[in-house]
């Protein structure tokens, strides 16, 4: 799903609000994710997973073209982990 069919689809299920209303409620609502998670800390949506950021070290690349070394600066990286009842849902058969 892409951010444009997740505003169609809570359009259609909120008909009392119009779409450039959801499109800003969708906005501001990403906007505190990555606003939380720049600052360090963590978002924490029950049922459905927790978003956080992990240290990746510097370290030595290779330039697939060249094949020369490249050094990679240390940095985070945004991370997702499923709860609990997201996983069930997934491996339901």
């Amino acid at each position: 799903m892409i951010r444009s069919e997740l505003v169609e689809a809570l359009a259609t299920d909120n008909p009392e609000l119009r779409v450039e209303e959801v499109e800003q409620i969708v906005d501001i609502f990403f906007e505190e994710i990555a606003a939380r998670l720049a600052e360090g800390g963590r978002v924490e949506l029950r049922g459905f997973g927790t978003f956080t950021t992990r240290a990746r070290d510097a370290r030595t690349g290779r330039n697939p073209r060249t094949g020369d070394a490249v050094d990679v600066p240390a940095k985070r990286v945004p991370y997702f982990k499923p709860g609990k009842e997201m996983r069930e849902r997934l491996n339901t058969e």
